[in-house]
């Protein structure tokens, strides 16, 4: 007998199906985004450049856990859905129990690792003689307390969507997300921690929604088949091999993205910590239609993969062209809302002139990429759920650090600060007319089939 996840992956029309999975995953992705924005508005509140500065530095080490739950989480995904799509239950089950175990126990190491080589590592990501204890401070409780939590909320997301529950899973990301945004004002300004207290914010939000996701599993252990029982883990049957080289590209991005912004603000602080603040104000606003665009390309991932797996071809393309239709109408117009807006959105971060000068230039250059992002990501996800490893790779590395970085290099020589954050838009564009190239033959394929 069909149970109702199995009836939206076979039966559901298709349109109803992509906004059933792929809405939740949006609203989460939003919610994520939001808190990220909270935790820089809350801080620069506070009317320190420095401390949004320090925040700004802190992100790429604090990304590295996205691109952990990624890893696991969406190569776990994957695995599930195409494991259900044959109905082979076992092996969904001990994809999971390795998903979960493996990404505590590295996100253990990550966040240890942090503190052992903070005085090394916290130079080297730009922080000077201002923002070295303040990012030495988020640092210690969002990655040396926090990491396991982060990590564990974002993978365990994935997981669940993947057996079809998208509200559940999206609920949970959500959950943390507003904890986040109540917790801030308490502990920066309650408790007059400032940066200190955001940090501890974001980990306790992480924690809880981990705990929430744990009651769920275990809750729904007769319908679901994610198991955190450490006796179904398992290394055989090809599980690593698959979880790892299908969710590395989504890791590999945003290791790349670290390496970029690194680079970027290894690039800035040279000119001012205004700048660097600056940037990090844009970016995180510009993280609204990257979240927008990475909702609509994960949620669909167990839609796709379940009916490339059950040989439904021509209901995987039907998914494939309204998720890519809706990726370029939402992106497109939150590319305009946010170039038309950039002045007084930053200005809604911090009243300090020098740093809303840079932050407004800087916004209105990087979300034109809305567009070319949404059409390579989900691009790399088609990839992704149909278990394909060195096409998604070449595009995550391609979106940052392949092409991004050397232009860095290249615009700073030619026209220093002002053309710098150009960069960004030109690795887009190129990774998305490469992932178009990529793309066709497999669409050619499925046609013939």
């Amino acid at each position: 007998m069909k149970t109702s996840k199995t009836e939206l992956f076979e039966t559901t029309p298709v349109t109803r199906a992509v906004i059933a999975l792929v809405v939740p995953t949006v609203i989460s992705q939003i919610i994520t985004v939001i808190y990220n924005m909270a935790d820089t508005f809350f801080i620069g509140q506070v009317g320190d450049p420095n401390q949004v500065a320090a925040a700004s530095l802190c992100l790429p080490l604090f990304l590295v856990t996205t691109g952990l739950a990624n890893l696991f989480g969406i190569g776990g995904a994957s695995l599930i859905s195409r494991s259900l799509g044959i109905g082979d239950t076992d092996k969904a089950r001990k994809t999971s129990a390795f998903c979960i175990w493996t990404s505590a126990a590295v996100a253990l190491l990550y966040g240890v690792g942090i503190f052992a080589i903070h005085r090394t590592i916290l130079p080297l990501v730009g922080a000077d003689e201002y923002t070295y204890d303040f990012c030495n401070s988020y640092l210690f409780w969002t990655l040396t307390v926090g990491a396991i939590p982060t990590v564990l909320n974002a993978a365990l997301a994935h997981l669940v969507r993947a057996e079809g529950y998208s509200g559940q899973a999206s609920f949970g990301v959500a959950l943390g997300g507003g904890l986040n945004i109540l917790l801030d004002p308490v502990f920066i300004f309650g408790f007059h921690l400032e940066v200190t207290g955001a940090a501890i914010a974001t980990m306790l939000s992480n924690l809880i929604a981990t705990l929430y996701f744990v009651v769920l599993i275990l809750g729904k252990r007769e319908k679901f088949h994610l198991s955190l029982n450490p006796r179904h883990y398992s290394v055989s049957d090809g599980i690593p091999k698959e979880v790892l080289l299908v969710g590395l590209p989504s890791s590999i991005m945003n290791v790349m993205g670290i390496f970029s912004n690194i680079t970027l603000n290894k690039l800035l602080v040279n000119y001012s910590n205004a700048a660097v603040a600056g940037i990090g104000i844009a970016k995180k606003i510009d993280m609204l239609a990257f979240a927008i665009a990475n909702g609509l390309s994960q949620g669909v991932i167990p839609l796709i993969g379940y009916n490339f797996s059950a040989k439904n071809i021509g209901r995987m393309r039907s998914a494939i062209k309204v998720t890519l239709i809706l990726s370029l109408v939402v992106t497109t117009v939150g590319a305009i809302l946010l170039f038309t807006c950039a002045g007084p959105l930053v200005r809604a971060f911090i009243n300090d002139a020098e740093t809303v000068r840079y932050g407004s230039m800087f916004q209105r250059i990087i979300c034109i990429t809305g567009p070319f992002t949404a059409i390579t990501t989900v691009i790399i996800s088609i990839f992704q759920s149909v278990g394909q490893k060195g096409k998604p790779l070449v595009l995550s590395m391609l979106r940052k650090g392949g092409l991004d970085v050397p232009f860095m290099f290249l615009l700073d020589s030619l026209a220093g600060v002002n053309a710098i954050a150009w960069a960004t838009p030109i690795a887009d564009c190129g990774a998305m007319l490469v992932g178009i190239l990529l793309f066709v033959p497999l669409w050619r394929k499925m046609e013939k089939e």
